[in-house]
């Protein structure tokens, strides 16, 4: 049998949510389902307003709207993060500065981001990478003395935690992620989380096109019209109907994929006494929600031939990100606070092997393999 690096679960009650939401008549979005998944939002991370949106890459869009981002203004974020973190604000017409991560978390380095400030920035982004918070109490501190906003890439971070804060409750705003690869999946989807109550009305205004159609259907004005910029963020009533009955199961979901993650974890425990590979590090003020289970390796040459030996053995692991400030269009359109050192390393050394509901059955051929694979390395 194959094992994939992912396999999308279902909890059982995705086929029939969507068959409710057609037969309630009403297939846009904003409807009774995706109401549903608003207030859960709300209750779990206490955001002030949280709203669906077809991707995380779109929450980001509608985040770099709502920062009223101009040309030439500067962002701060890591370069080890997927494009959408830096494209969103590119196409306002800013500039990416990256900054390097943390040789622990794989975080932004909050030591170095003082130093990226100049009097062009005007956010900073930090991505919670693999559910891991980024250490948020230093960031909003910076980003206070400066008079920044922050805009938290909480992409992998639902069910998370940073000191007790739901990841994406702590910056003005934030971006989740409900892609078929993250915990809780509606195949595509994100929501952006609203913890600003100046601009919470913005924020719908936007998501609407420009328009402000929400408040027209709440009786709040008598027709509704073109107020503001804006696009078509919002999902489907079939996207938010799936999503509803993954978010029932959400803490079902992360109690089994903590499971798996403590497996890994515990049984690579030896191998990396051993030097063979660095485990993931959690600080103790995180409580992480198994996104991900990544080893590091000690180079690249180790990491290509492990991943060479596991395909052999039908099991597909995988590298990540290709750092963002020496893509080609990261030299063209950002620039990098510093050498980013970590990053690069990071890069090259770092493997995800799988982790899905479902994978506890085949967990010991992965471990196996990965053990097999780097006593011949």
């Amino acid at each position: 049998m194959v094992i994939p690096f992912n396999k999308p679960f279902m909890t059982g009650k995705e086929l029939w949510y969507i068959a409710q939401a057609h037969a309630n008549g009403h297939l846009a979005g904003d409807g009774s389902f995706t109401k549903q998944c608003h207030a859960w939002l709300e209750a779990r991370t206490g955001a002030q307003k949280a709203l669906l949106t077809h991707s995380c890459t779109a929450a980001l869009e509608m985040s770099a709207l709502l920062a009223d981002i101009q040309p030439g203004d500067e962002v701060i974020m890591p370069s080890y993060t997927f494009v959408s973190t830096a494209n969103a604000f590119v196409l306002r017409g800013a500039v990416p500065v990256f900054v390097d991560i943390r040789p622990d978390t794989l975080n932004i380095d909050e030591t170095k981001i003082e130093a990226a400030v100049t009097e062009r920035t005007r956010a900073i982004v930090p991505v919670h990478y693999a559910g891991v918070g980024c250490e948020m109490d230093a960031i909003m501190a910076i980003a206070k003395k400066h008079n920044l906003l922050v805009i938290e890439d909480a992409a992998q971070g639902i069910m998370a935690t940073y000191k007790g804060r739901p990841l994406g409750s702590i910056g003005q705003f934030s971006a989740l992620s409900f892609h078929e690869t993250k915990n809780v999946i509606s195949g595509e989807g994100g929501a952006l989380l609203v913890n600003d109550e100046a601009i919470m009305q913005r924020a719908e205004i936007i998501r609407e096109k420009g328009t402000n159609r929400s408040q027209f259907f709440r009786g709040q004005v008598d027709k509704y019209t073109w107020v503001d910029l804006g696009s078509s963020y919002l999902p489907g009533e079939l996207i938010a109907a799936f999503l509803w009955a993954q978010m029932e199961e959400a803490d079902a979901i992360t109690k089994r994929r903590l499971a798996i993650w403590n497996i890994y974890h515990q049984w690579f425990e030896s191998l990396e006494a051993e030097g063979k590979l660095r485990r993931p590090i959690i600080p103790k003020e995180c409580a992480h929600n198994a996104h991900m289970y990544y080893i590091l390796l000690p180079d690249l040459a180790t990491r290509t031939q492990l991943i060479g030996h596991l395909k052999k053995h039908d099991i597909h692991s995988v590298f990540h990100y290709v750092p963002l400030h020496n893509a080609p269009a990261g030299e063209r359109y950002g620039r990098a606070a510093d050498g980013l050192a970590v990053t690069l390393e990071m890069s090259d050394r770092l493997l995800r092997l799988p982790l899905w509901l479902g994978l506890e059955e085949h967990q010991a051929r992965v471990i196996q393999h990965v053990t097999l694979g780097l006593m011949h390395a």
